[in-house]
């Protein structure tokens, strides 16, 4: 059977520890070659810019042994109107492994529906599966907690990150706090959550005040206008204001480590002195994406 990564949700906790634990030996390695996809190939079909995604993937392909095709869809005939399953239909004869990344998470299911390959979902609006798994790692090397750390997610706490990380915490029992205003709250995460929060021990709590971050392990914020947004950019700045992560908001954490997925609005969710302090874990994280990404390629090419 084909195995597809699109949210984690379809991913138990033992499998999780198993890529972390996979990327945690790829970054210890000595060298950074390690060619055991050698001939396999990997297709990266991008709706959106990236910087760590399509070049953590790429590279890591190569240090595989992987040869990397990347095109935007009107580099494809999905620009002149072939389906979603069409296109994924062909280029599963090729290649032996699709990334997406796409406005619409229906887009990636759609892909994986058709796809005789396993397809990655490299970002949609609802799950950024690959930079949850590099904040774990992350996590996990800062504070020494694979299980059981407690994360404060502060602003736009209903984007893909912040559901991302969400999902991640209830398979690794962690305590996640998402704290945002009530408007973006993703109270449709909160039930498909309950069974894996029961059987791990971890919690999710929304919240609207900002000093509920006190005595969490990490502070944790994204941009406030996601691609695609652009639109409501007026209205989300005034709703995300008081959420801006600086000095006070880190000192009344605590002593928490400070995490973003990049790229940072600097001066807007968070603040200079903060990203590049020395609690920022930023450059740690974005570095992860690269050893993450392998073992998520060695997981599901055979």
């Amino acid at each position: 059977m084909v195995r597809h990564m699109l949210s984690l949700m379809e991913y138990t906790p033992d499998e999780i520890m198993g890529i972390l634990h996979m990327s945690r030996t790829f970054k210890e390695l000595p060298g950074r070659p390690t060619p055991v996809r050698a001939g396999r190939t990997l297709m990266l079909v991008f709706e959106k810019p990236s910087t760590r995604t399509r070049v953590s993937l790429t590279v890591a392909a190569s240090h595989l042994g992987m040869e990397t095709i990347y095109a935007s869809p009107q580099e494809l005939q999905l620009g002149r109107g072939e389906t979603i399953a069409d296109t994924a239909r062909t280029l599963s004869r090729y290649v032996d492994v699709i990334a997406a990344r796409v406005y619409r998470h229906v887009t990636v299911e759609e892909l994986a529906r058709h796809s005789s390959v396993p397809v990655i979902n490299a970002l949609s609006d609802l799950y950024h599966p690959l930079q949850a798994l590099a904040d774990a790692l992350t996590i996990w090397e800062k504070t020494g907690k694979l299980r059981g750390a407690t994360v404060a997610f502060v602003g736009d706490v209903g984007n893909n990150v912040a559901r991302s990380i969400a999902v991640i915490g209830a398979k690794l029992g962690w305590e996640v706090r998402l704290i945002g205003p009530r408007e973006l709250w993703p109270e449709d995460l909160r039930g498909a959550l309950d069974p894996e929060l029961a059987s791990s021990g971890g919690s999710i709590v929304l919240s609207e005040d900002p000093a509920d971050v006190r005595g969490v392990d990490v502070v944790y914020t994204d941009v406030w206008v996601s691609m695609g947004q652009e639109a409501e950019r007026e209205r989300r700045m005034a709703l995300l204001r008081r959420y801006q992560v600086n000095v006070r908001l880190m000192e009344a954490a605590g002593d928490p480590i400070f995490m973003h997925c990049l790229p940072a609005n600097r001066g807007m969710e968070v603040t200079d002195d903060v990203l590049d302090g020395p609690r920022s874990a930023v450059w740690d994280q974005a570095e992860n994406r690269l050893h993450t990404a392998k073992a998520v390629l060695v997981a599901l090419v055979a």
